[in-house]
């Protein structure tokens, strides 16, 4: 048999392997996030927020255990989902189909008070990103590992955050 058609199979493995994500690193280091992938462990949870200009700023908890073993706590702003009713007291769509053992890839600013955590995974309204305000995303991972579209991208309160 013929080099070639052993190799054949074997380089067949390896395309199927490589992650069809392969450049959502370079896109969220370019958004000045942190790539953060795992299974959700637990949630999603309400948690009601304070107001601005009228509009509760409640956020969706979700605890993940990260590719790297450890958990955190996601704190996912309700007002970027398209889902957000300010007058809900409940998880918006579509962060309310997240269930436990999904597969997430985050891109947001990584926090250490009161233990691991993750924020700012949401749009930042077209305003330029920095490491303190991202331009992140939550995205849940397929069964055959390609991300889904951002669940926090609608910019309907974009408004609330516009500098005077």
């Amino acid at each position: 048999m013929s080099p070639i058609r052993l190799f054949l199979p074997l380089a067949g493995v390896l395309v199927v392997m490589r992650p069809v994500w392969a450049g959502e690193p370079e896109t969220c280091a370019a958004n000045a996030g942190t790539l953060l992938t795992g299974t959700v462990a637990s949630g999603p949870r309400f948690a009601r927020g304070h107001d601005q200009r009228g509009v509760e700023l409640s956020h969706t908890h979700v605890r993940l255990r990260g590719d790297d073993g450890r958990f955190y706590d996601i704190a996912i702003d309700d007002v970027f989902a398209d889902g957000y009713d300010q007058a809900g007291e409940r998880v918006p769509a579509p962060l309310s189909g997240i269930k436990p053992g999904d597969r997430l890839e985050l891109c947001g600013k990584p926090y250490t008070s009161g233990g691991p955590g993750m924020d700012w995974v949401h749009t930042n309204c077209g305003d330029q990103p920095t490491p303190g305000k991202p331009d992140g995303w939550v995205k849940v991972i397929g069964p055959d590992g390609t991300p889904g579209p951002n669940l926090e991208s609608s910019q309907e309160y974009c408004r609330l955050f516009q500098r005077n």
